[in-house]
């Protein structure tokens, strides 16, 4: 029998928010069995917690924000929450001291290392692992999401955002520790150039540049040191979408096939994932 993890340390890390950009400084506690992944707002007052949980998400405009009544929210939750799913991490505090956590490189590389090292102690309860009973379809406009049973956690994604020749990219991977490390982790996210406009309106991507962010513009792909993979775009989708499933509160089982997912479907996916676990309990 799987059993639940935590984390065996704590852990830190310290960085500029993507969308803020405002400088944070985050901390991983350990945590008892059955907490799931909880956010601490260490600079409000009474440090009031929010629940990752897809019932709580409160915004999905480029990425996932979770709030809870007592009024904290955090935004861009998803990498944190990829790192500790392919790290099977069940149960953590998340101290940030604002309400975004670092960007570092805009990968969920450094999260994922900085859990390897805090090391992973197993804890005395089950793991929690959502598994597709039958096959399940969400989809929204050019989006197309499907859940079929498996005995693994796959996920297969096709992307295309008509910028460039080379964004129209496939990939299919079994995600575990070892996969998610070496191929997901050091995916960086990414945006096209006629929608930093628009982002900067809406006041997003305020601590966003060439250190963390990969720009589409003109038929180029734009870049500090080149892409990490050839289909480097639609493993960070991949990487996105494990992050968003982790919302079920549960580690995934299942076969998920993708076409051009964004946030607002991976959240949708999560609470269809979790309507159909209640059925006929």
């Amino acid at each position: 029998m799987e059993m639940q993890n935590t984390i065996g340390s704590e852990a830190a890390i310290s960085g500029i928010a993507l969308h803020t950009g405002l400088r944070v400084h985050l901390r991983m506690k350990p945590a008892p069995e059955n907490t799931g992944i909880v956010f601490r707002r260490t600079d409000m007052p009474g440090s009031p917690e929010v629940r990752a949980f897809a019932p709580n998400v409160i915004d999905v405009r480029r990425a996932t924000t979770i709030a809870a009544p007592s009024k904290a929210y955090v935004v861009t939750v998803e990498h944190i929450m990829a790192a500790l799913h392919a790290a099977r991490v069940d149960n953590v505090y998340v101290e940030m001291d604002n309400a975004e956590p670092p960007i570092a490189d805009g990968s969920a590389g450094p999260y994922f290392k900085m859990i390897r090292e805090a090391g992973i102690r197993e804890q005395n309860a089950p793991a929690k692992i959502w598994t597709a009973k039958a096959p399940l379809y969400v989809e929204n406009g050019a989006t197309t999401m499907v859940v079929l049973p498996s005995d693994v956690f796959r996920i297969s994604c096709t992307v295309a955002f008509g910028e460039t020749a080379l964004d129209t990219q496939f990939h299919s991977l079994e995600i575990t520790p070892e996969s998610f490390e070496k191929e997901l982790g050091p995916c960086r996210t990414f945006a096209a150039y006629r929608d930093l406009a628009q982002l900067i309106a809406a006041g997003l991507a305020k601590g966003g540049s060439l250190d963390n962010a990969v720009i589409l513009h003109d038929g180029a792909i734009i870049s500090n040191d080149g892409l990490r993979f050839p289909n480097e775009l639609v493993r960070h989708k991949i990487m996105d979408m494990i992050g968003d499933l982790f919302l079920t509160g549960k580690r995934v089982r299942a076969h998920v096939i993708a076409i051009k997912p964004g946030h607002p479907t991976n959240v949708q996916l999560a609470k269809t994932m979790l309507a159909a676990d209640t059925v006929g309990k």
